[in-house]
């Protein structure tokens, strides 16, 4: 059974930094899967934020976050991380992570993506 796992949310002050982690378990990571971070803001749509290609590390972003959010993987851990920078109130959201784990559809269309984690919290004040 495959496991999305995310961590490291909470309420943090505009223009400080914060680092989510999704661990994965029950997953056998091919060629083709990409790790997907997404988020949905209250009364929006989720949306793709960035995602990384397990095998070779090449990494996506939406173009709204380019910049200010890192995404990256330590294999050894089946976990990938997010890094947000200079935290702006527009980025509070429930951050999900997902995998993608074949060639079609694109990396950033939520239907891609086969496997969800439950979200985690992140709330900005100004």
């Amino acid at each position: 059974q495959v496991q999305l796992v995310e961590s490291g949310g909470g309420l943090v002050q505009a223009g400080t930094s914060l680092r989510l982690s999704c661990a994965a378990s029950g997953f056998s990571f091919s060629s083709s899967a990409i790790m997907g971070w997404f988020r949905q803001a209250p009364g929006k749509e989720r949306e793709f934020v960035a995602g990384i290609l397990w095998s070779g590390g090449t990494t996506y972003y939406a173009d709204s976050v380019k910049g200010r959010f890192t995404i990256s993987r330590d294999n050894g851990k089946d976990t990938v991380y997010l890094t947000i920078n200079s935290l702006k109130p527009e980025d509070t959201a429930v951050y999900y992570c997902a995998i993608k784990n074949d060639w079609s559809g694109s990396y950033d269309s939520l239907p891609a993506y086969r496997y969800w984690g439950q979200g985690t919290q992140v709330t900005v004040s100004s």
